[in-house]
């Protein structure tokens, strides 16, 4: 399957409630709901203490705003990078989120996932 083969309605029903569900469980230092639609080549890298490190020392990734807005898609290669303009709860400002998404093993999986 080729997940370039979706359109961008498609991609952004997925990706909106999984960032969705990013910022609660971000929010709430939920790591095993955190990492649900993590591929598995992403999962030693955020493996359960490095993410406890960073929800208990970022204040950015305790204090996300439930609200945000999907700013569009990026394709390339075998995965889309849908890009988000995140808010904070307590800080000024806006911050851009991304998520890869592609398929592993038939399935559409989060391949990366960031905030800066």
């Amino acid at each position: 399957m080729n997940i370039l083969d979706k359109t961008d309605e498609e991609i952004i029903a997925i990706a909106g409630p999984w960032w969705a569900n990013l910022i609660k469980y971000s929010n709430n230092k939920n790591y095993l709901m955190f990492i649900e639609h993590f591929a598995k080549v992403l999962r030693p890298s955020a493996n359960e203490m490095e993410l406890g490190k960073q929800f208990a020392r970022s204040d950015l990734a305790q204090n996300l705003s439930p609200e945000f807005d999907i700013l569009g898609t990026i394709r390339r290669g075998e995965h889309i990078t849908v890009l988000f303009k995140q808010r904070h709860k307590k800080m000024e400002g806006e911050w851009l989120g991304r998520m890869v998404l592609g398929y592993e093993d038939d399935e559409i999986r989060i391949f990366s996932v960031s905030i800066f």
